[in-house]
């Protein structure tokens, strides 16, 4: 699921020898996941296993906000649905395993290049779908290196 978005990435450096221009927008994605997770990481809030299931929920959410500033807000109903499989990834991974939210970061990454292809949205700005994925695949990255190093608990522990 990654791929894509890290496939974006390394077309965007232009490795065939050519102007070497980099999106901007990939590079602040980058460098506001990187920001993110270290920050989250040295205050401690990612020590609760709700800090990055809530990032998701937020993160789902900003397409909603768009299809509400566009004039007309015609594309709030499908960024509503999209939105909430991304919300119950979040809830589920949650409640059973972290996980999902891993899966539900990388695939709104995936979702993030594909969504002008699946929604139009008009209040989108052209720059935010890469710099989103970028963000997510940062953020994925992050969670599952918490998760593997037993930082945080993969499962909810049971009473």
């Amino acid at each position: 699921m990654g791929g894509i978005c890290l496939w974006r990435i390394l077309t965007s450096l232009n490795l065939r020898g050519g102007s070497g221009d980099i999106d901007v927008e990939l590079v602040w994605g980058l460098l506001i996941g990187l920001g993110t997770a270290a920050s989250s990481h040295v205050l401690g809030f990612d020590r609760d296993r709700s800090y990055y299931p809530t990032l998701m929920i937020v993160i789902a959410s900003i397409y909603i906000l768009f299809a509400i500033m566009a004039v007309p807000p015609s594309a709030l109903w499908p960024e509503v649905i999209a939105a909430a499989g991304f919300i119950a990834l979040a809830i589920a991974g949650h409640r059973w395993s972290l996980w999902l939210v891993v899966a539900a970061l990388l695939g709104h990454g995936v979702f993030d290049l594909a969504h002008p292809l699946l929604i139009a949205n008009a209040a989108v700005p052209p720059w935010y779908p890469t710099f989103c994925c970028a963000a997510d695949l940062v953020l994925s990255a992050a969670l599952a290196v918490l998760i593997l190093r037993s930082q945080l608990a993969d499962t909810t522990q049971k009473e």
